[in-house]
Protein backbone atom coordinates (compact mmCIF):
# COMPACT_ATOMS: atom_id res chain seq x y z
CA UNK A 1 0.00 0.00 0.00
CA UNK A 2 1.65 3.58 -1.15
CA UNK A 3 2.20 5.91 2.10
CA UNK A 4 -0.61 8.25 1.29
CA UNK A 5 -3.18 9.39 2.68
CA UNK A 6 -5.25 9.43 -0.61
CA UNK A 7 -5.28 5.56 -0.72
CA UNK A 8 -7.61 4.98 1.58
CA UNK A 9 -11.75 5.48 1.69
CA UNK A 10 -12.93 8.84 2.09
CA UNK A 11 -14.51 8.74 5.50
CA UNK A 12 -18.30 9.10 6.33
CA UNK A 13 -19.29 13.30 6.49
CA UNK A 14 -17.11 14.75 9.63
CA UNK A 15 -14.94 11.53 10.15
CA UNK A 16 -12.31 14.05 10.86
CA UNK A 17 -10.73 13.16 7.89
CA UNK A 18 -9.85 15.74 4.78
CA UNK A 19 -10.28 13.89 1.42
CA UNK A 20 -7.62 13.78 -0.79
CA UNK A 21 -5.87 16.98 -1.90
CA UNK A 22 -8.24 19.03 0.15
CA UNK A 23 -6.04 20.06 3.07
CA UNK A 24 -2.92 19.12 4.70
CA UNK A 25 -1.63 15.47 4.95
CA UNK A 26 0.63 13.18 7.36
CA UNK A 27 2.45 10.75 6.43
CA UNK A 28 2.18 7.18 6.29
CA UNK A 29 5.04 5.63 8.07
CA UNK A 30 4.30 3.64 11.25
CA UNK A 31 3.75 -0.41 10.56
CA UNK A 32 1.96 -3.27 13.24
CA UNK A 33 4.53 -3.10 15.22
CA UNK A 34 5.44 -0.08 16.00
CA UNK A 35 1.98 0.96 16.32
CA UNK A 36 1.23 -1.41 19.10
CA UNK A 37 4.21 -0.15 20.73
CA UNK A 38 2.98 3.03 20.89
CA UNK A 39 -0.13 1.54 22.72
CA UNK A 40 1.60 -0.39 25.01
CA UNK A 41 3.97 2.70 25.59
CA UNK A 42 1.40 4.65 26.52
CA UNK A 43 -0.70 2.20 28.52
CA UNK A 44 2.55 0.51 30.77
CA UNK A 45 3.82 3.28 32.63
CA UNK A 46 0.86 5.67 33.00
CA UNK A 47 0.07 4.56 35.61
CA UNK A 48 1.49 0.93 36.59
CA UNK A 49 4.97 2.62 38.27
CA UNK A 50 3.33 4.46 40.95
CA UNK A 51 -0.35 3.62 40.85
CA UNK A 52 -0.05 1.22 43.48
CA UNK A 53 0.81 3.58 45.68
CA UNK A 54 -2.85 5.42 46.01
CA UNK A 55 -4.91 2.25 45.16
CA UNK A 56 -3.69 -0.04 47.66
CA UNK A 57 -4.51 1.97 50.03
CA UNK A 58 -8.43 2.08 48.29
CA UNK A 59 -8.28 -1.77 47.86
CA UNK A 60 -5.89 -3.41 49.63
CA UNK A 61 -4.72 -6.66 48.01
CA UNK A 62 -8.20 -6.90 46.31
CA UNK A 63 -6.31 -3.98 44.40
CA UNK A 64 -5.46 -6.77 41.81
CA UNK A 65 -9.85 -7.55 41.48
CA UNK A 66 -10.18 -3.52 40.52
CA UNK A 67 -6.86 -3.75 37.91
CA UNK A 68 -9.64 -7.21 36.22
CA UNK A 69 -12.28 -4.84 36.00
CA UNK A 70 -10.21 -1.51 34.61
CA UNK A 71 -9.37 -4.37 32.20
CA UNK A 72 -12.57 -5.92 31.81
CA UNK A 73 -14.04 -2.94 30.75
CA UNK A 74 -11.18 -1.71 28.62
CA UNK A 75 -11.38 -4.04 26.86
CA UNK A 76 -14.99 -3.86 25.66
CA UNK A 77 -14.38 -0.47 24.69
CA UNK A 78 -10.96 -1.84 22.49
CA UNK A 79 -13.59 -4.23 20.60
CA UNK A 80 -15.41 -1.02 19.56
CA UNK A 81 -12.52 1.13 18.87
CA UNK A 82 -11.14 -2.09 16.73
CA UNK A 83 -14.19 -1.61 14.49
CA UNK A 84 -14.48 2.19 14.30
CA UNK A 85 -10.68 2.52 13.67
CA UNK A 86 -10.99 -0.02 10.83
CA UNK A 87 -13.75 1.48 9.63
CA UNK A 88 -12.68 5.06 10.16
CA UNK A 89 -8.93 5.27 9.87
CA UNK A 90 -8.08 9.31 10.60
CA UNK A 91 -6.27 11.00 13.03
CA UNK A 92 -8.19 11.85 15.92
CA UNK A 93 -9.50 9.06 18.29
CA UNK A 94 -12.82 9.09 19.66
CA UNK A 95 -12.76 12.60 18.28
CA UNK A 96 -13.29 11.79 14.73
CA UNK A 97 -15.95 8.82 15.63
CA UNK A 98 -17.93 10.92 17.53
CA UNK A 99 -17.51 13.15 14.35
CA UNK A 100 -18.16 10.81 11.77
CA UNK A 101 -21.25 9.09 14.18
CA UNK A 102 -23.16 11.77 16.48
CA UNK A 103 -22.61 14.43 15.07
CA UNK A 104 -20.59 17.72 15.99
CA UNK A 105 -21.33 19.07 18.97
CA UNK A 106 -21.19 15.97 20.81
CA UNK A 107 -17.66 15.49 19.07
CA UNK A 108 -16.16 18.52 20.30
CA UNK A 109 -17.43 17.60 23.77
CA UNK A 110 -15.86 14.29 23.27
CA UNK A 111 -12.67 16.18 21.96
CA UNK A 112 -12.44 18.89 24.94
CA UNK A 113 -12.74 15.46 27.14
CA UNK A 114 -9.89 13.68 25.45
CA UNK A 115 -7.88 17.12 25.68
CA UNK A 116 -8.67 16.88 29.53
CA UNK A 117 -7.52 13.19 29.60
CA UNK A 118 -4.22 13.56 27.54
CA UNK A 119 -3.13 16.65 29.33
CA UNK A 120 -3.67 15.36 32.45
CA UNK A 121 -2.37 12.42 32.40
CA UNK A 122 0.92 13.61 30.18
CA UNK A 123 1.67 15.95 33.34
CA UNK A 124 0.62 13.63 36.31
CA UNK A 125 3.36 10.88 34.56
CA UNK A 126 6.11 13.48 33.98
CA UNK A 127 5.78 14.33 37.58
CA UNK A 128 7.08 10.33 38.37
CA UNK A 129 9.92 10.96 36.47
CA UNK A 130 11.89 13.01 39.51
CA UNK A 131 10.79 10.80 41.64
CA UNK A 132 12.62 7.59 40.08
CA UNK A 133 15.29 9.76 38.69
CA UNK A 134 16.02 10.68 42.43
CA UNK A 135 15.41 6.96 43.48
CA UNK A 136 18.18 6.50 40.70
CA UNK A 137 20.87 8.62 41.76
CA UNK A 138 20.61 8.21 45.80
CA UNK A 139 20.79 4.13 45.21
CA UNK A 140 23.61 4.45 42.89
CA UNK A 141 25.43 7.80 43.64
CA UNK A 142 24.03 8.84 47.27
CA UNK A 143 22.56 11.82 46.66
CA UNK A 144 19.22 13.15 45.76
CA UNK A 145 17.92 16.13 44.02
CA UNK A 146 16.17 18.71 46.85
CA UNK A 147 12.63 17.98 47.17
CA UNK A 148 11.28 21.55 46.16
CA UNK A 149 12.69 20.94 42.80
CA UNK A 150 12.18 17.28 42.34
CA UNK A 151 8.72 17.11 43.71
CA UNK A 152 5.07 18.21 42.71
CA UNK A 153 3.19 20.92 44.62
CA UNK A 154 1.94 20.04 47.36
CA UNK A 155 4.15 16.99 48.23
CA UNK A 156 7.23 19.03 49.37
CA UNK A 157 8.30 20.94 46.10
CA UNK A 158 7.40 23.93 44.53
CA UNK A 159 8.29 23.58 40.77
CA UNK A 160 8.83 20.30 39.34
CA UNK A 161 11.91 20.66 37.16
CA UNK A 162 12.56 17.27 36.35
CA UNK A 163 9.16 16.78 35.39
CA UNK A 164 9.37 20.28 33.18
CA UNK A 165 12.95 18.82 31.44
CA UNK A 166 11.07 15.48 30.44
CA UNK A 167 8.30 17.39 28.47
CA UNK A 168 10.76 19.68 26.65
CA UNK A 169 12.57 16.31 25.63
CA UNK A 170 9.51 14.83 24.51
CA UNK A 171 8.45 18.23 22.68
CA UNK A 172 11.85 18.31 20.71
CA UNK A 173 11.61 14.89 19.80
CA UNK A 174 8.07 15.39 18.63
CA UNK A 175 8.77 18.26 16.47
CA UNK A 176 11.68 16.08 14.65
CA UNK A 177 9.47 13.50 13.29
CA UNK A 178 6.75 10.80 13.64
CA UNK A 179 8.81 8.20 12.61
CA UNK A 180 12.01 8.80 14.74
CA UNK A 181 9.56 9.13 17.80
CA UNK A 182 7.81 5.90 16.87
CA UNK A 183 11.25 3.97 16.65
CA UNK A 184 12.80 5.69 19.80
CA UNK A 185 9.19 4.61 21.73
CA UNK A 186 9.29 0.53 20.38
CA UNK A 187 13.13 0.77 21.81
CA UNK A 188 11.45 2.33 25.48
CA UNK A 189 9.03 -0.16 25.27
CA UNK A 190 10.95 -3.08 25.08
CA UNK A 191 13.01 -2.23 28.01
CA UNK A 192 9.88 -1.34 30.38
CA UNK A 193 8.26 -4.58 29.82
CA UNK A 194 12.22 -6.24 30.58
CA UNK A 195 12.08 -4.24 33.97
CA UNK A 196 8.70 -4.79 35.07
CA UNK A 197 9.20 -8.82 34.00
CA UNK A 198 12.51 -8.25 36.21
CA UNK A 199 10.27 -6.89 39.17
CA UNK A 200 7.68 -9.52 38.71
CA UNK A 201 10.56 -12.41 39.29
CA UNK A 202 12.00 -10.73 41.87
CA UNK A 203 8.78 -9.52 43.70
CA UNK A 204 7.40 -13.00 43.74
CA UNK A 205 10.25 -14.55 45.27
CA UNK A 206 9.62 -12.36 48.28
CA UNK A 207 5.85 -13.73 47.71
CA UNK A 208 4.13 -13.97 51.53
CA UNK A 209 0.80 -15.10 51.35
CA UNK A 210 0.08 -13.61 54.70
CA UNK A 211 0.37 -10.39 52.95
CA UNK A 212 -2.94 -11.13 51.04
CA UNK A 213 -4.81 -11.17 54.41
CA UNK A 214 -7.16 -9.54 54.77
CA UNK A 215 -7.78 -9.24 51.03
CA UNK A 216 -10.37 -6.78 50.63
CA UNK A 217 -10.22 -4.65 54.02
CA UNK A 218 -12.12 -1.66 52.79
CA UNK A 219 -15.00 -3.90 51.08
CA UNK A 220 -16.48 -3.83 47.56
CA UNK A 221 -16.21 0.01 47.78
CA UNK A 222 -12.98 0.14 48.31
CA UNK A 223 -12.06 -2.10 45.24
CA UNK A 224 -14.59 0.05 43.09
CA UNK A 225 -13.09 3.03 43.97
CA UNK A 226 -9.56 1.52 43.29
CA UNK A 227 -10.87 0.56 39.74
CA UNK A 228 -12.25 4.26 39.07
CA UNK A 229 -9.05 5.71 40.14
CA UNK A 230 -6.59 3.70 37.84
CA UNK A 231 -8.79 3.50 34.38
CA UNK A 232 -6.84 6.08 33.35
CA UNK A 233 -4.37 3.46 33.06
CA UNK A 234 -5.29 2.46 29.92
CA UNK A 235 -5.67 5.74 28.05
CA UNK A 236 -2.77 3.55 25.40
CA UNK A 237 -5.79 2.07 23.44
CA UNK A 238 -6.60 5.17 22.82
CA UNK A 239 -3.30 6.24 21.71
CA UNK A 240 -3.25 3.65 19.20
CA UNK A 241 -6.15 5.50 17.28
CA UNK A 242 -4.79 8.50 17.15
CA UNK A 243 -2.18 7.33 14.84
CA UNK A 244 -5.59 6.71 12.07
CA UNK A 245 -3.45 8.76 9.43
CA UNK A 246 0.02 7.80 10.07
CA UNK A 247 -0.86 4.30 9.94
CA UNK A 248 0.42 1.80 6.82
CA UNK A 249 -2.63 -0.18 6.18
CA UNK A 250 -4.76 1.59 8.83
CA UNK A 251 -8.10 -1.34 8.24
CA UNK A 252 -6.26 -4.02 9.07
CA UNK A 253 -2.81 -2.41 11.50
CA UNK A 254 -5.45 -0.70 13.62
CA UNK A 255 -7.86 -3.35 15.26
CA UNK A 256 -5.13 -5.44 15.63
CA UNK A 257 -2.54 -2.94 17.67
CA UNK A 258 -5.42 -2.07 19.68
CA UNK A 259 -6.00 -5.99 20.70
CA UNK A 260 -2.33 -6.52 20.84
CA UNK A 261 -1.81 -3.99 23.38
CA UNK A 262 -4.73 -4.73 25.28
CA UNK A 263 -3.97 -8.36 25.83
CA UNK A 264 -0.21 -7.59 26.63
CA UNK A 265 -1.17 -4.61 29.09
CA UNK A 266 -3.66 -6.33 30.89
CA UNK A 267 -1.61 -9.27 31.60
CA UNK A 268 1.37 -7.58 32.47
CA UNK A 269 -0.41 -4.81 35.09
CA UNK A 270 -2.29 -7.67 36.95
CA UNK A 271 1.30 -9.95 37.71
CA UNK A 272 2.75 -6.91 38.88
CA UNK A 273 0.07 -5.85 41.00
CA UNK A 274 -0.04 -9.10 42.19
CA UNK A 275 3.64 -9.73 42.74
CA UNK A 276 3.60 -6.30 44.42
CA UNK A 277 0.68 -7.07 47.02
CA UNK A 278 2.29 -10.34 48.25
CA UNK A 279 5.76 -9.10 48.46
CA UNK A 280 4.87 -5.53 50.86
CA UNK A 281 1.98 -5.44 53.20
CA UNK A 282 -0.83 -3.44 51.86
CA UNK A 283 -0.62 -0.83 54.78
CA UNK A 284 3.01 -0.05 53.62
CA UNK A 285 2.21 1.34 50.65
CA UNK A 286 0.61 4.26 51.27
CA UNK A 287 2.69 7.25 50.93
CA UNK A 288 6.05 6.30 49.22
CA UNK A 289 7.67 7.31 46.45
CA UNK A 290 9.15 5.28 43.46
CA UNK A 291 7.12 2.31 45.57
CA UNK A 292 8.08 -0.82 43.51
CA UNK A 293 11.88 -0.01 43.27
CA UNK A 294 11.33 0.33 47.29
CA UNK A 295 10.11 -2.59 47.18
CA UNK A 296 12.96 -4.48 45.36
CA UNK A 297 15.18 -3.32 47.58
CA UNK A 298 13.18 -4.81 50.14
CA UNK A 299 13.00 -8.14 49.17
CA UNK A 300 16.29 -8.47 48.14
CA UNK A 301 18.27 -6.16 50.22
CA UNK A 302 20.54 -4.91 47.63
CA UNK A 303 20.50 -1.66 45.95
CA UNK A 304 21.17 -3.12 42.43
CA UNK A 305 17.58 -4.11 41.40
CA UNK A 306 16.11 -1.45 41.99
CA UNK A 307 18.91 1.03 40.44
CA UNK A 308 18.68 -1.25 37.17
CA UNK A 309 14.40 -1.38 37.64
CA UNK A 310 14.96 3.30 38.47
CA UNK A 311 16.07 3.50 34.87
CA UNK A 312 13.80 1.13 32.96
CA UNK A 313 11.14 3.15 35.21
CA UNK A 314 13.01 6.55 33.89
CA UNK A 315 12.86 5.31 29.88
CA UNK A 316 9.17 4.05 30.36
CA UNK A 317 8.22 7.61 31.78
CA UNK A 318 9.69 9.07 29.37
CA UNK A 319 8.15 6.82 26.52
CA UNK A 320 4.55 7.49 28.03
CA UNK A 321 4.66 11.26 28.07
CA UNK A 322 5.99 11.04 24.65
CA UNK A 323 3.18 8.91 23.33
CA UNK A 324 0.66 10.82 24.84
CA UNK A 325 1.56 14.51 23.88
CA UNK A 326 1.68 12.91 20.80
CA UNK A 327 -2.27 11.67 20.68
CA UNK A 328 -2.50 15.14 22.25
CA UNK A 329 -1.11 16.85 19.34
CA UNK A 330 -2.75 14.56 16.74
CA UNK A 331 -6.27 15.52 18.52
CA UNK A 332 -5.75 18.86 18.21
CA UNK A 333 -4.50 18.85 14.91
CA UNK A 334 -8.14 17.30 13.55
CA UNK A 335 -9.68 19.29 15.34
CA UNK A 336 -7.99 22.54 13.40
CA UNK A 337 -8.51 20.84 10.74
CA UNK A 338 -12.10 20.34 10.75
CA UNK A 339 -12.18 23.62 11.58
CA UNK A 340 -13.20 23.35 15.50
CA UNK A 341 -9.96 25.25 16.35
CA UNK A 342 -8.14 27.81 14.48
CA UNK A 343 -6.02 26.50 11.84
CA UNK A 344 -2.76 27.32 13.45
CA UNK A 345 -3.55 23.92 15.05
CA UNK A 346 -3.51 21.98 11.71
CA UNK A 347 -0.79 23.33 10.31
CA UNK A 348 1.78 20.90 9.60
CA UNK A 349 5.72 21.32 8.52
CA UNK A 350 6.96 20.86 5.07
CA UNK A 351 10.30 19.84 6.42
CA UNK A 352 9.26 17.22 9.28
CA UNK A 353 5.69 16.58 8.10
CA UNK A 354 4.94 17.16 11.57
CA UNK A 355 2.19 19.85 13.64
CA UNK A 356 5.26 21.79 14.81
CA UNK A 357 3.35 24.84 16.09
CA UNK A 358 0.82 22.76 17.78
CA UNK A 359 3.30 20.15 19.42
CA UNK A 360 5.00 23.22 21.04
CA UNK A 361 1.70 24.60 22.71
CA UNK A 362 0.58 21.59 23.67
CA UNK A 363 4.16 20.74 25.28
CA UNK A 364 4.23 24.59 26.97
CA UNK A 365 0.39 23.47 28.24
CA UNK A 366 1.71 19.93 29.93
CA UNK A 367 5.15 21.41 31.08
CA UNK A 368 3.24 24.20 32.91
CA UNK A 369 0.74 22.10 34.37
CA UNK A 370 3.66 19.06 35.67
CA UNK A 371 5.89 21.80 37.08
CA UNK A 372 3.11 23.67 38.93
CA UNK A 373 -0.18 22.30 40.16
CA UNK A 374 -0.47 19.68 42.16
CA UNK A 375 -2.03 16.45 40.11
CA UNK A 376 -3.53 14.67 42.96
CA UNK A 377 -6.95 15.25 42.79
CA UNK A 378 -6.88 15.25 38.80
CA UNK A 379 -6.12 11.53 38.11
CA UNK A 380 -10.08 11.00 38.65
CA UNK A 381 -10.46 13.70 36.63
CA UNK A 382 -8.87 11.51 33.65
CA UNK A 383 -10.49 8.42 34.30
CA UNK A 384 -13.47 10.28 33.97
CA UNK A 385 -12.29 12.02 30.33
CA UNK A 386 -11.72 8.75 29.54
CA UNK A 387 -14.80 6.62 30.35
CA UNK A 388 -16.67 9.40 28.95
CA UNK A 389 -15.14 9.14 25.70
CA UNK A 390 -14.70 5.59 25.80
CA UNK A 391 -18.90 5.34 26.48
CA UNK A 392 -19.16 7.68 23.38
CA UNK A 393 -17.50 5.11 21.35
CA UNK A 394 -18.89 2.39 22.26
CA UNK A 395 -22.74 3.84 20.98
CA UNK A 396 -21.06 5.22 17.98
CA UNK A 397 -20.60 1.57 16.63
CA UNK A 398 -24.36 1.28 17.24
CA UNK A 399 -24.85 4.54 15.64
CA UNK A 400 -22.04 3.27 12.42
CA UNK A 401 -23.89 0.18 12.41
CA UNK A 402 -27.47 1.43 11.58
CA UNK A 403 -26.58 4.70 9.19
CA UNK A 404 -23.78 2.93 7.43
CA UNK A 405 -24.59 -0.90 7.22
CA UNK A 406 -22.52 -1.55 4.06
CA UNK A 407 -19.07 0.25 4.89
CA UNK A 408 -16.14 -1.49 4.85
CA UNK A 409 -14.90 -2.57 8.26
CA UNK A 410 -11.34 -4.31 8.59
CA UNK A 411 -13.06 -5.83 12.03
CA UNK A 412 -16.27 -6.31 13.62
CA UNK A 413 -16.94 -6.31 17.16
CA UNK A 414 -18.05 -9.61 18.17
CA UNK A 415 -21.30 -10.02 19.90
CA UNK A 416 -22.85 -7.13 18.28
CA UNK A 417 -24.77 -5.29 20.36
CA UNK A 418 -24.74 -7.18 23.04
CA UNK A 419 -20.76 -6.21 23.45
CA UNK A 420 -21.14 -2.17 22.92
CA UNK A 421 -23.71 -2.24 25.34
CA UNK A 422 -22.10 -3.70 27.96
CA UNK A 423 -19.01 -1.98 27.36
CA UNK A 424 -21.21 1.30 27.34
CA UNK A 425 -22.72 -0.35 30.77
CA UNK A 426 -19.38 -0.89 32.44
CA UNK A 427 -18.01 2.68 31.86
CA UNK A 428 -21.36 4.12 33.72
CA UNK A 429 -20.37 1.72 36.65
CA UNK A 430 -16.51 2.61 36.78
CA UNK A 431 -17.69 6.54 36.27
CA UNK A 432 -19.58 5.79 39.33
CA UNK A 433 -16.96 5.21 41.79
CA UNK A 434 -14.99 8.25 41.39
CA UNK A 435 -15.31 11.63 43.89
CA UNK A 436 -18.36 13.84 43.38
CA UNK A 437 -15.62 16.45 43.45
CA UNK A 438 -14.58 15.16 40.14
CA UNK A 439 -17.95 15.98 38.80
CA UNK A 440 -17.39 19.32 39.71
CA UNK A 441 -14.61 19.66 37.90
CA UNK A 442 -15.82 17.82 34.81
CA UNK A 443 -18.96 20.47 34.85
CA UNK A 444 -16.35 23.20 34.74
CA UNK A 445 -14.22 22.16 32.21
CA UNK A 446 -17.14 20.88 29.55
CA UNK A 447 -18.82 24.56 30.38
CA UNK A 448 -15.38 26.46 29.23
CA UNK A 449 -15.76 23.86 26.16
CA UNK A 450 -19.43 24.94 25.65
CA UNK A 451 -18.15 28.69 25.45
CA UNK A 452 -15.33 27.81 23.30
CA UNK A 453 -17.78 25.90 20.83
CA UNK A 454 -20.35 28.39 20.83
CA UNK A 455 -17.81 31.32 20.61
CA UNK A 456 -15.51 30.35 17.86
CA UNK A 457 -15.98 26.82 16.46
CA UNK A 458 -20.03 26.80 15.49
CA UNK A 459 -19.03 29.61 12.99
CA UNK A 460 -15.71 28.33 11.45
CA UNK A 461 -16.63 24.33 11.07
CA UNK A 462 -15.61 22.79 8.00
CA UNK A 463 -18.57 20.90 7.88
CA UNK A 464 -21.09 23.05 8.64
CA UNK A 465 -19.37 25.26 6.39
CA UNK A 466 -19.48 22.89 3.60
CA UNK A 467 -23.73 22.75 3.81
Amino acid sequence: MAESSGDIETPPPGAGGTPAGTGPHLTRSIGLLQLSAIGIGATVGTGIFFVLNTSVPEAGPAVVVSFVIAAITAGLTALCYAELASAIPVSGSSYSYAYATLGEIVAFGVGACLLLEYGVSASAVSVGWGQYLNEFFHDAFGFTLPNVIAQPPGDGGYVNVPAMVLVTLCCLLLVRGTKESATLNAVMVGVKLVVLLLFVAIAFSGFQSSNLKPFAPLGFSGISTAASSIFFSFIGLDAVSTAGEEVREPHRTLPRAILIALIVVTALYIAVALAAVGAQKWTLFQGQQAGLAQILRDVTGQTWPSIMFALGAIASIFSVTLVVIYGQTRILYTMGRDGMLPPAFASVSPRTGTPVWNTVVVSIGVSLLAGFVPLDVLADLTSLGTLVAFTVVSIGVMVLRRTHPDMPRGFRVPGFPVTPLLSVAACIYVISGLHTLTFGFFAAWLTGAALIYFGYSIKHSRLRGAD
